[in-house]
């Protein structure tokens, strides 16, 4: 037998040696039986067990039922209205959760600058507070009035779309 066949050997009998080990023994078995522990030992208040947090909520928390409902704070027609109108800009990052729609460079129709837009809606009001838009050149920010202007573009849009949105 040349040596690769004897390495080979010894692992075999080494792998079913310890698998065989790994069973369970039935003969000559000297387990204890399973008690629980009294009622006493273990407490059923979280408080004295040291594992609350300061919510209220313990660390056993984690392997029940899921309980929180994330709900969306933003905006339909906003969030619509606000890709409609910035849509000759490319879109480079999109969070529906937290409302926010982040554009790359772009040049609107008709126009010779380019812009980038960060939109963020916080709020599921259809209203100007909910909407926030910063929009930039190359050179830097723009101009207050042209933010605004395009704020209320979104804004008509939203309303738009709510308008045909009840005719249904």
């Amino acid at each position: 037998m040349n040596l690769t066949g004897f390495l080979k050997a010894t692992l075999l009998i080494l792998v079913c040696l310890g698998l065989t080990a790994c069973g369970n023994r039935r003969s000559g078995d000297r387990s204890v039986p399973y008690t629980p522990p009294p009622s006493d030992y273990i407490s059923n208040n979280p408080e004295t067990a040291g594992f609350t947090d300061s919510d209220g909520s313990t660390i056993w928390d984690i392997f029940g039922p899921n309980t929180t409902d994330q709900t969306v704070n933003v905006n339909k027609y906003l969030w619509s209205a606000s890709l409609d109108v910035l849509g000759f800009l490319p879109v480079t990052d999109v969070d529906p959760f937290t409302g926010v729609i982040v554009t790359g460079y772009g040049t609107p129709p008709g126009g010779g600058r380019s812009y980038r837009a960060t939109v963020l809606i916080d709020d599921p009001a259809l209203d100007a507070r909910s909407l926030k838009v910063s929009l930039h050149t190359q050179g830097g920010p723009v101009s207050a009035a042209t933010t605004r202007a395009v704020e209320d573009a979104i804004l008509s849009r939203a309303r738009q779309l709510r308008v045909q949105d009840s005719r249904i």
